[in-house]
C-alpha cells in the first residue's frame, strides 16, 4: 500500500470520491486506474495534541496492515479522523478503530469478506 502526500491528490478524493461516515472516522474513496491502493490519513488539531494525532494515524495504518490482502485494490483512500476517536479508552482502542474502519470499507465495498 501507498500514501497519499499531496493535498492535490487529496482534495480530488474529497471532490470525487464516495464517503462513509460513523462516529470516529468519515472515509471517502474513488477507483485510480493504477491497480494499487493508495491511503491517506487526515487527522487535525482538534482531535488532539502531536502525540495523540500520531498514535490515530499508528493504529490506523497499523489496521490497514492487517487487513492486507481483504481490502480491494485499485482505490484512493482516504480517512479522516473525528474527535471521537481521541476519547476511546486506551483499553481496546485498536479494537474499535479496526472495527470501525472495516464497517465503513464494507459500505463502501471495498472489502473482501471471503464468501464466494
Amino acid at each position: 500500500m501507498e500514501t497519499i502526500k499531496k493535498t492535490k491528490n487529496f482534495k480530488i478524493v474529497y471532490s470525487k470520491g464516495r464517503q462513509a461516515v460513523n462516529a470516529y472516522f468519515v472515509l471517502y474513496a474513488m477507483p485510480n486506474n493504477k491497480g494499487a491502493t493508495h491511503i491517506g490519513i487526515t487527522v487535525s488539531k482538534k482531535v488532539g495534541n502531536a502525540v495523540t494525532r500520531n498514535k490515530i494515524r499508528r493504529l490506523v495504518k497499523e489496521s490497514f496492515r492487517l487487513m492486507g490482502a481483504r481490502v480491494v485494490h485499485g482505490y484512493d483512500i482516504v480517512i479522516v479522523a473525528r474527535r471521537a476517536v481521541s476519547a476511546l479508552p486506551k483499553e481496546g482502542r485498536f479494537r474499535k478503530v479496526d472495527k470501525s474502519l472495516t464497517s465503513l470499507l464494507t459500505r463502501l465495498n471495498l472489502v473482501n469478506t471471503g464468501e464466494n
